[in-house]
This record gives structure tokens, sequence and C-alpha cells, in this order.
């Protein structure tokens, strides 16, 4: 019986170190507050006002905002490449590591309010 009672030990030993690990591995991949903001030409105005949806929140023409992982955002600027002429079209990024850290003032009409969620 003594060697179950060990490897009841060990299982529970070895759960809470995985536990930990995916704990830890959660924590290095927080989220991140951005805005994204594009000038993009006339024809591929729509085809990134899709893709930017997919990924953030629309606040005014060209302008998105949202909390995305480091992964999902590499994955919007992979995307938004494939869309975009890189000779005339932009695509700015502002990131910071919470919403809170920023000051948002709105002057004016808001276009798209997030305050209507439940």
């Amino acid at each position: 019986m003594e060697w179950f009672e060990n490897w009841k030990l060990e299982t529970k030993n070895r759960k809470q170190e995985t536990e930990t690990g995916n704990r830890n591995r959660k924590q290095k991949t927080k989220d991140m507050y951005v805005i994204a903001v594009y000038d993009i030409g006339e024809r591929r105005v729509g085809k990134m006002l899709k893709l930017c949806r997919r990924y953030l929140n629309w606040i005014q023409n060209s302008v998105f905002e949202g909390e995305l992982t480091p992964a999902q955002l590499e994955n919007l600027k992979i995307e938004a490449k494939l869309i975009m002429d890189e000779e005339c079209d932009s695509l700015i990024f502002f990131c910071s590591r919470q919403e809170a850290w920023l000051e948002k003032e709105i002057v004016g009409k808001e276009r798209s309010s997030l305050d209507n969620f439940l």
C-alpha cells in the first residue's frame, strides 16, 4: 500500500506543477491594448475594414481599438500586409499594456460606443 500512497503523492505533485506551468504561460501572453489606424487606397478599404473588425472594435472611420495578445497582433499585421500596397497604404498601431494607462476624451459624436454590451 505504501507504493500506492507514493504514486498518489507523485501524481498530485505533477498535476500541481502542470497547473503552475500553465498559469505562468498564460501570464506571459497577456493582452495588450491596441489602437489601429489605417489610411488605405479606396479599392482596399472594405477588406481592411473587415479584417480589423475581426480583431478589434471599430470606433471611428479607419480607427479601431481593443485588446489583443502579441500573437493576435502579429497575425493582424501579417493579414494586413496581404491586403495593403505598402508603397502607398499605411497601418499604424499604438500599443499599451493596459487601456487604463490611456486617457480617452471624445469631442463630438462617438461613432461606436462599447457601453451597450450586456
